[in-house]
């Protein structure tokens, strides 16, 4: 084989040394004899010759040299998608299948696709702790990252949203803060870099009021329910309140809020007081060790599980397993499936785990918050995606990301081709409107199946409670923040 290779690059070799030849022969004759010098001599013509042959012969070395630079900097540009992990700290059995999820599906179109449109994902993550002051630093050490800035920033923390909110707009990086965060900046108008759907808080609030009023008769039959709220304490447990107090003042529900400290261990007493007042129903805003604290003393005192409705951040295989039989028939809010038998979670097996290069435990794929955030940098992807074709590169700027997300439309067919036909819901963003649909489906624990299963129909959110509100809290927001809302042609 040695021998086959040394006679072929000798081949090649001898051709090339020809057409050198050639080419100088041709100029010495055709150009300087004909054109330059008609009369002169063969020995000086000779001599022509031979310069040309060793000028050309050094120029085509030198084009063959820097090739490989000019294709390197043709492939140079990546796309760089950070993360704000916490894979350590009091939460971090939620973050971690978050960030595996991300990191899986970037790993997933660089290995099978290469890349979005051919052009490679770089990822880079920053750890955290979810804590809010760590994430605001996380934020600036990763947004300038070479070569395209960070295109999108996903804090998966409301606390660290609130504090990027400002930054974004001056550093023009889009914040996704996908159904959590800041609810009022579903007005495009006045959060122009900020996008929240599918859907809010306060949409998810409407929605699980509406499946409350479907088991007990109608929104009529609301009237004189107790409706309480277990919250973690923070700018994120807090964000249902307004919504709950409106939807309490319609339909004459008596509402009440009991807060729980960070990190959630102590509930001892919150879960006594609803023993002594006996809620009809309980609805839960926690995270982390709280959920699955609060899922043991309402089995500890015999509170129902199916009138026991916690929010989407609630309802994760971290929260009910450690409950055992206990949690069964506990329900929470959701807008995707769970389970790992999409095409999409084949992919992932076969371009990723079979390559050695998972995240995570192979057998997690496809627990609630591995999906949560598969279909988190799914939906970034597809903005990137579309912000190339609406400015006709593949170069793209964070900026130019801002407008992939303000007019995304990612429909069910489009689901379908990305391996995740009946994942979710078709979406559609507009100016206006950064929320999208805000529709919310009820999904059930089945302790002795070990799996969560959809009970209800996704509900439309009630505009007529939200709107009000958003268009309320957001113009405060302007008014107090120098913002003038732009205009949606």
């Amino acid at each position: 084989s040695g021998l086959v290779a040394a006679g072929g690059m000798a081949a090649a070799m001898s051709t090339a040394d020809g057409l050198i030849l050639a080419i100088a022969n041709a100029i010495s004759h055709d150009v300087y004899y004909k054109m330059i010098d008609p009369k002169a001599e063969t020995a000086k013509r000779l001599t022509v010759a031979r310069v040309l042959l060793v000028v050309i012969g050094f120029a085509g070395a030198t084009i063959a040299a820097m090739e490989p630079m000019f294709a390197s900097h043709a492939n140079a540009y990546e796309l760089v998608i950070p993360t704000l992990d916490y894979r350590t700290g009091p939460y971090a059995p939620n973050g971690i299948p978050l960030a595996n999820a991300y990191s899986d599906y970037i790993n997933l179109l660089n290995e099978r696709d290469g890349g979005i449109e051919g052009v490679k994902i770089k990822h880079v993550d920053c750890e955290t702790g979810y804590n809010t002051k760590k994430g605001v630093e996380c934020y600036e050490n990763i947004k300038n990252t070479a070569p395209s800035r960070a295109l999108a920033i996903q804090p998966f923390s409301t606390g660290i949203t609130y504090q990027l909110i400002p930054k974004s707009a001056v550093d023009e990086i889009p914040i996704f803060s996908m159904g959590y965060g800041r609810t009022s900046a579903a007005n495009g108008k006045v959060f122009p870099w900020v996008f929240n759907f599918p859907a809010t808080y306060w949409s998810q609030a409407t929605a699980l009021v509406q499946y409350i009023a479907d088991q007990e008769g109608g929104m009529a039959s609301l009237k004189g329910k107790k409706i309480y709220l277990v919250y973690h304490n923070s700018a994120y447990g807090k964000e249902p309140i307004r919504t709950l107090e409106a939807l309490a003042e319609k339909y004459g529900f008596e509402y009440r809020g009991l807060p729980v400290d960070h990190p959630g261990q102590e509930q001892k007493a919150t879960w006594l007081q609803i023993r002594k007042e006996r809620p009809d129903w309980v609805l839960m805003w926690g995270w982390g060790v709280m959920n699955q604290v609060a899922i043991k003393e309402a089995a500890s005192i015999r509170f129902p599980m199916d009138r026991f409705i916690g929010v989407w951040w609630s309802g994760s295989e971290n929260d009910v397993l450690p409950a055992g039989e206990a949690a069964d028939g506990y329900l929470s809010g959701a807008f995707h499936a769970a389970g790992g038998d999409f095409a999409l979670h084949d992919d992932i097996r076969k371009y990723v785990y079979d390559k050695g290069m998972g995240a995570g435990d192979r057998d997690r794929i496809g627990e609630v918050l591995y999906n949560r955030g598969l279909v988190a940098v799914m939906w970034t992807v597809e903005a990137i995606r579309n912000a190339m074709k609406i400015h006709g590169t593949k170069e793209v700027t964070p900026a130019m990301v801002r407008d992939g997300f303000e007019s995304l439309e990612v429909d069910e067919a489009r689901l379908a081709e990305l391996g995740l036909k009946d994942f979710t819901y078709g979406i559609k963003i507009t100016c206006e409107n950064h929320e999208g649909p805000g529709r919310v489906a009820v999904q059930q624990w089945d302790a002795k199946a070990k799996k969560w299963s959809m009970v209800s129909k996704f509900y439309e959110p009630l505009r007529e409670i939200t709107a009000p509100l958003i268009e309320a809290d957001s113009m405060a927001y302007a008014k107090e923040n120098n913002v003038t809302p732009r205009t949606c042609s």
